[in-house]
């Protein structure tokens, strides 16, 4: 049948479109099939644990200690040890950790449960939020004061040095709380030098007049600046620390100003975890002063005793790329540095204009103290003659036992953090309590999904049934969607979005049959009534869907976590909601009853 005014057939699909309709379901409906197989409990080891054990030797540790696993897979991260029951894990890991030197490479995981077939075919699981699968969550605060002070104290270095090259004295300084810095002299001339040197060199920072001197402080734009770079320095650093760790499908966001949230789903033993993440450790070189020297500084040792050491480090830990614990010949534990190009080159440089000096390696750490400030503890671990010229590898020892030695290395090779970081805040969510909410929300879904199917195909009678098998296609598509997108996340608010996604899908179709009816109530036929239904219904559904998309973008972006999760699943709904209700709906409509002239047609 043809429209008279434009000529065109009437209710048409090209063969085509079926084919790309079929096979996008079906491959949406195997990329949602792993999902529905849960996970197995497994223990992770990372590549340096593969690196000295072999496949055989696992095997056989579990083998003898009566534990049998599914299977053991090695992949580009090491080697997942699948058991067949999550009881075993903690006991596999303790076993395995024992036979290995670097024991915290071996981490409690969980394994998609799906057929092997499936998962080589590249499906996977949807991949489930904290509160869902279980898991931990730090909130952490990053100590940006301890930065800008650090700058105060590198202008007053520069200050001085300034004025010793043009033989200008008498100026005291003193370094107040954050960056605030005050120069107090009564001579003109030195005032005058360091408005100027200020004002040259350095444009970051103001100068203001005060009693006796001057104040300097940084600008409030170079301020928000410093935050801002500390901050995701310090992100960048945290993600380094959790690959460390093993742990996969983690969180890392900023939150605030200067806050790091920090969710780690499936993580058992938090303790661990919380130990590396909330640490802050960092290691400097010094040349060692004699004391009374005017360049000198005083850091205890580690039984208290006074070192004099150089005002500032030869080099500091962010110049080390690698740090491996180690036995020395001593029998004593130790650490095997590696540094980057610059760091080599000042080690060098230093070690060769040095040698048959003392040079002493410091460690720092940050708590917070009593009035909820940073606190640095810094201390001399050893002190060495230098033999020979060194390059960019070297050794340290006085680390204490091999086990804080290895902590130390793992420390190092994350990174040394730019400002101090404390956990003020921590979550945990057992396993037992995710499994529940995933099934109160699978409850949901379904309750909601059944009594929508109910209603639409009573009410619409043969139309409901049309979309209710378009409903049914929506769900498929948009849970393989969730799958396959890298990054997308399922959390409990997503659940919420997966039920709201069927009243909207539904929604389309109501307005389409509506306007169906409408037009058969005029007096046009069923073949008429459904080409102009759908064409005029469009513009009103794209409108709302449209502006809904548009929320659900600016949550998405705003938002973290939960309404992330719910964002996502709302966009993703939005978009799967109308290609089912508006083309799969007419394509099945089409080819069913889309060329019934009849006007008796009941809908």
């Amino acid at each position: 049948m043809r429209n008279a005014r434009t000529g065109k057939t009437l209710n048409y699909t090209a063969r085509w479109k079926y084919i790309v309709f079929i096979a996008s379901v079906l491959v949406m409906l195997l990329s949602s099939i792993p999902s529905w197989y849960g996970e197995d409990g497994a223990v992770q080891l990372g590549k340096k644990a593969v690196d000295e054990m072999s496949l055989q030797q696992t095997q056989q540790i579990l083998k003898d200690a009566g534990i049998i696993p599914k299977r053991i897979d090695d992949n580009a991260k090491g080697r997942v040890v699948v058991l067949k029951s999550q009881q075993q894990q903690t006991d596999a890991k303790d076993l395995l950790a024992k036979h290995l030197k670097h024991p915290e490479a071996v981490t409690l995981a969980l394994s998609p449960a799906a057929p092997k077939w499936l998962l080589e075919s590249g499906f996977s699981p949807i991949k489930l939020g904290l509160d869902l699968r279980g898991g931990v969550q730090f909130l952490l605060d990053v100590d940006v004061d301890v930065v800008y002070h650090a700058h105060g104290a590198q202008i007053i270095d520069e200050l001085r040095q300034a004025l010793r090259e043009k033989h200008v004295r008498g100026v005291s300084f003193h370094q107040g709380q954050g960056e605030q810095v005050k120069a107090l002299s009564s001579s003109d001339e030195a005032l005058t030098a360091i408005r100027k040197f200020i004002s040259t060199t350095e444009p970051t920072w103001q100068v203001a007049s005060t009693d006796g001197g001057v104040r300097l402080f940084l600008k409030d734009k170079e301020k928000v600046n410093l935050r801002n770079m500390t901050v995701q320095q310090n992100l960048q650093i945290m993600r380094s620390r959790i690959e460390q760790l093993g742990i996969t499908e983690a969180l890392v966001q900023r939150q605030g100003d200067h806050r790091i949230r920090i969710e780690l789903p499936g993580v058992q033993d938090p303790a661990s975890a919380k130990k590396v993440i909330g640490a802050t450790a960092s290691l400097a070189f010094y040349g060692v002063k004699e004391q009374g020297d005017v360049n000198a500084q005083m850091i205890p040792n580690q039984n208290g005793r006074p070192v004099y050491v150089a005002r500032r480090p030869v080099l500091g830990g962010d110049h080390i790329v690698d740090a491996r614990a180690a036995v020395s010949k001593m029998g004593l534990a130790k650490v095997n540095i590696t540094l980057d190009g610059a760091g080599g080159t000042l080690m060098s440089h230093f070690s060769r204009d040095n040698i048959g000096k003392p040079m002493a390696t410091s460690f720092s750490e940050y708590s917070r103290g009593d009035n909820g400030k940073a606190k640095k503890n810094t201390h001399i671990i050893s002190i060495a003659t230098i033999q020979s010229q060194l390059g960019s590898r070297f050794e340290i020892t006085g680390v204490g036992t091999m086990q804080e030695a290895q902590q130390l290395a793992l420390l190092l090779r994350a990174g040394s953090m730019t400002a101090p970081v404390t956990i003020v805040e921590e979550r945990t969510i057992g396993p037992s309590l995710g499994a529940e909410n995933i099934d109160n929300g699978i409850k949901a879904l379904a309750l909601g999904l059944g009594v929508t199917l109910v209603f639409m195909a009573l009410w619409y009678r043969r139309l409901g049934w049309v979309a209710n098998i378009a409903l049914i296609c929506n769900m498929i598509i948009l849970f393989g969607l969730i799958s396959l997108l890298p990054g997308a996340v399922l959390t409990l608010p997503g659940i919420a979005g997966l039920v709201l996604t069927v009243g909207m899908a539904v929604d389309t179709n109501v307005l389409i049959f509506e306007r169906i009816r409408d037009k058969m109530k005029e007096g046009r036929s069923f073949a008429g009534a459904i080409d102009t239904g759908f064409d005029s219904a469009f513009s009103t559904i794209f409108d709302a869907n449209f502006t809904t998309l548009i929320t659900a973008v600016v949550l998405y972006a705003i938002g973290n976590g939960p309404i992330q999760g719910f964002a996502l699943t709302l966009g993703l709904g939005l978009i799967t909601s109308m290609y089912t209700g508006i083309f799969a709906s007419r394509a099945i409509i089409n080819l069913v009853y889309g060329r019934n002239t009849s006007r008796e047609v009941r809908v």
